[in-house]
C-alpha cells in the first residue's frame, strides 16, 4: 500500500481524533487549573501525530522509522501523564479507559509500521 500524504495514513487520523480529545477534555476547569499537566498533556499528544508527520516527509525509512518511534514514546508518556490525572481526580475512570485503549491501539499501529518498514525493503516514506 502506497501513501502520498501522511494525512491518508490511519494512524495519523487515529493520532489526531485522540489530541483533539485530549484538548477537549484538558479544557475542562479541573483540569484545566494545572497548568504543567495539562500543558504537558497536550504537547505529547500533538508530538504524536507531529512525528509522524516529520518522519513521512523525511522521504527516507530509516528517518521514518525513527520518528515513528519517538510518537511510539509520546504515547507512553501521555498514558503515564493520563494515570496521574485520575489520580488527581481530573479524569475519570471511562475517560481515562477510553484513551488508555486508543492510545495502546495506536502504539501497535505504530509498532507493525515500524515493522513493515524494516521488513519491506522499500526505500522512501511513500510506503507504508
Amino acid at each position: 500500500m502506497t501513501f502520498e500524504r501522511f494525512e491518508d495514513m490511519d494512524v495519523w487520523k487515529d493520532s489526531r481524533v485522540l489530541a483533539n480529545r485530549l484538548y477537549d477534555l484538558t479544557a475542562r476547569p479541573e483540569f484545566a487549573r494545572d497548568f504543567v499537566l495539562r500543558d504537558q498533556i497536550r504537547r505529547a499528544a500533538v508530538s504524536i501525530i507531529s512525528n509522524i508527520a516529520e518522519g513521512f516527509e523525511r522521504n527516507g525509512n530509516k528517518e521514518f522509522i525513527h520518528f515513528l518511534y519517538v510518537a511510539k514514546g509520546s504515547c507512553g508518556e501521555v498514558r503515564s501523564q493520563l494515570s496521574f490525572a485520575v489520580d488527581r481526580k481530573y479524569l475519570g475512570e471511562s475517560d481515562y479507559e477510553r484513551l488508555y485503549e486508543d492510545l495502546v491501539r495506536i502504539s501497535r499501529q505504530l509498532s507493525g509500521l515500524i515493522r513493515y518498514l524494516r521488513e519491506s525493503g522499500l526505500r522512501g516514506s511513500r510506503f507504508a
